[in-house]
């Protein structure tokens, strides 16, 4: 990628950063949008917030709506997808004997959440093993539906897996639920903004996703997305107002979660300019350039471990997030030494006892983040 693009995140440059998934990386042109919503804020509290927030707050969702390919009355902004997610699964009609089923690839916070509603209404969370390397998408969806049977209820899996950093066959996956009257879920943290999303296309009755992360946008923005005819089982995790849904002439779904009591929304207010800064520097071009360097670290990092890599080489199963398989290690160790010895930021975690060095590759990073790790991991894992 271009230096000028490097440049133009706030990123500290002692540090080789290849950790943008875990929390993303605002440009300074978005994170000053941010603070000057912050500034407009405060400027005129009661005016910004008790006579412009409606419509401040449906010109964003307009311009996140056309981002991901959905209308904008079906989607709110959340502070992240873990909150999105945990506002479904509380809203859902789970009972005794019911199962949600998912994956054995999720994200631990989900994980727990799904386990702790299950146990709370009597409920089961069930994972189908996905073994890795993974080989054809008919496989994924063949092996997780022979777990379906008559008591799932909800299908819930990530759109991009976090710590084995795959694309799921989602698509398929949710026809078949479809198909057998079972709600669909799905966890787009790292969705939108790494590869092309259209909420429409997919069919997700429900789709919670992260905007600070590979859209760049300041920390605190997410989004809900919900299918029409579901909108009304939806209720907050915070009871406020939301009693001017006729008044206002949208859905209850809408005016219940999108007024929270009082908030700084500048975050998503912002969502439009790191929509905005994508378009002005031909982003899909840019997330090309990220997917070769992923290529690229994922090449070189097997051919010095000789383990084979988790998926077939194909952006159909990674864009710009790649999750390497190390050694046996102490994954803690090495992401510590990783940090105060080379200077590198990338997680380094325990799966299914499989030891993974996730990478992720974004604008700001260049071929020489890739050649620093490429030199720090063999000597991190030999202890010298």
């Amino acid at each position: 990628m271009a230096p000028a693009l490097r440049d133009l995140f706030l990123l500290r440059p002692d540090v080789v950063f290849l950790n943008h998934g875990s929390f993303g990386a605002c440009p300074r042109p978005v994170f000053d949008a941010y603070q000057r919503w912050q500034e407009e804020l405060e400027r005129q509290p009661v005016e910004f917030l008790g006579r412009r927030f409606r419509d401040l707050m449906q010109q964003a969702r307009e311009a996140l709506a056309a981002y991901v390919g959905a209308d904008p009355q079906d989607l709110v902004y959340v502070p992240n997808a873990t909150v999105g997610v945990n506002i479904a699964a509380r809203s859902l009609p789970l009972g005794v004997g019911d199962e949600v089923l998912s994956t054995d690839h999720e994200y631990g916070a989900m994980r727990r959440m799904w386990r702790t509603v299950c146990e709370e209404r009597g409920a089961r969370y069930v994972e189908a093993p996905v073994p890795v390397p993974v080989e054809s998408e008919d496989e994924i969806v063949e092996r997780i539906w022979a777990r379906v049977n008559s008591r799932t209820r909800v299908f819930f899996c990530s759109h991009i897996t976090s710590p084995t950093a795959l694309i799921l066959p989602v698509a398929g996956l949710i026809r078949r639920a479809r198909e057998a009257g079972i709600t669909t879920v799905v966890d787009g943290a790292h969705g939108p903004g790494q590869i092309p999303v259209h909420l429409g296309d997919l069919g997700a009755d429900i789709y919670a996703a992260n905007c600070h992360k590979w859209v760049c946008a300041p920390k605190g923005s997410g989004f809900l997305y919900v299918r029409r005819e579901l909108q009304q089982r939806i209720r907050p995790l915070v009871i406020s107002w939301g009693d001017e849904a006729e008044i206002r002439g949208v859905s209850r779904f809408l005016d219940e979660l999108e007024w929270q009591g009082t908030q700084d929304i500048a975050a998503y207010l912002a969502v439009p300019a790191a929509i905005g800064f994508q378009r002005e520097h031909h982003w899909e071009a840019v997330r090309e350039e990220c997917h070769a360097l992923a290529r690229e670290v994922r090449k070189r990092l097997t051919g010095l471990t000789g383990l084979d890599p988790l998926s077939p080489d194909s952006p159909e199963w990674y864009a710009q997030m790649v999750s390497l398989p190390l050694p046996a290690t102490d994954p803690r160790r090495v992401q510590r030494r990783l940090l105060e010895e080379w200077a590198i930021e990338a997680p380094v975690m325990s799966w299914n006892g499989r030891a993974l060095l996730r990478i992720s590759i974004q604008g700001y990073n260049t071929r020489s983040d890739v050649d620093a790790v490429i030199s720090a991991v063999p000597r991190v894992l030999d202890g010298g």
